[in-house]
């Protein structure tokens, strides 16, 4: 069985204070984006895992997909398989990539094996493994609060938007990212922001982590403010960075300053199946 686990984007990202438990409260919107890789799951003698595509760094024994099929394989009588995973989307982006390939690889085996586990279920597998597992296993706009594993309702539909996604070959590690932050709690909520005209975000709605990421790598704002100059309604820094996108009323056309980065384009839907 073959499946296409997408990334996110972040539509603002407030880090509102520090937690005991050494993470961070946080007001976010994730929303579904189709730039993909390709996870194939198929019948085995043995266990195996292997990737192909981006290099992707640690233990193989340790990737999220590996972690998914034990966390199954803990409660349930699985067979075992051999999993191999294209990597498409950049690592260290801000994108989720990691935290999709493992939410697909629960979803795939719940699928693949009928295990009968509903979305609520699979959510509960998937945040062990990490923040942003459990946003992709429905993957539809969600508003985020606590660590972003927690999940709230929102009207955010950028249905008929183009995005152009770009990504500098600069990978910026999570505890980078969040060095530099200085938690505040907002005045408005940033819900309030989201829910507003897109036409109005540029001045309302923020991602905290660029506050400090930008004047250390000013390449992200030059992309930016690119996005910008070229007639995007909204443009940002994705999560924690590198990847910086810009939100377009019409396909955009591919400035020359991206030649020689990692760029990705296409269509925004609502909900992304994969």
């Amino acid at each position: 069985m073959i499946s296409f686990p997408n990334c996110k984007i972040n539509l603002g990202l407030r880090i509102t204070s520090k937690r005991p438990d050494g993470f961070h409260n946080l007001q976010s919107c994730f929303y579904p984006v189709g730039w993909s890789d390709v996870l194939e799951v198929i019948p085995a003698d043995a266990f195996a895992f292997s990737s192909s595509g981006l290099p992707i760094p640690g233990d193989p024994q340790k990737n999220l997909c590996v972690r998914a099929y034990r966390a199954l394989k803990a409660d349930f009588d699985l067979p075992p398989v051999q999993m191999h995973l294209h990597k498409i989307v950049p690592i260290g982006a801000g994108l989720g990539g990691g935290s999709a390939d493992a939410a697909f690889a629960l979803k795939t085996l719940n699928e693949q094996f009928r295990l009968g586990l509903g979305p609520l279920q699979l959510e509960e597998y998937a945040r062990p493994l990490g923040s942003d597992c459990a946003f992709f296993v429905q993957n539809r706009p969600v508003y985020c609060v606590e660590k972003g594993d927690v999940f709230e309702e929102i009207s955010v539909d950028l249905s008929g938007y183009y995005i152009l996604l770009v990504f500098p070959d600069l990978a910026i590690s999570t505890a980078e990212a969040y060095a530099g932050v200085r938690p505040h709690q907002p005045e408005t909520d940033l819900r309030e922001h989201l829910t507003a005209p897109i036409g109005n975000w540029a001045a309302t709605v923020h991602n905290d982590f660029e506050d400090s990421l930008f004047p250390k790598y000013p390449l992200l704002q030059q992309i930016k403010q690119t996005f910008y100059e070229e007639g995007a309604v909204y443009a940002s820094m994705s999560g924690s960075g590198s990847a910086v996108y810009g939100i377009f009323n019409a396909p955009p056309v591919l400035p020359n300053q991206f030649s020689g980065y990692v760029v990705w384009q296409g269509k925004l839907e609502k909900q992304f199946r994969g």
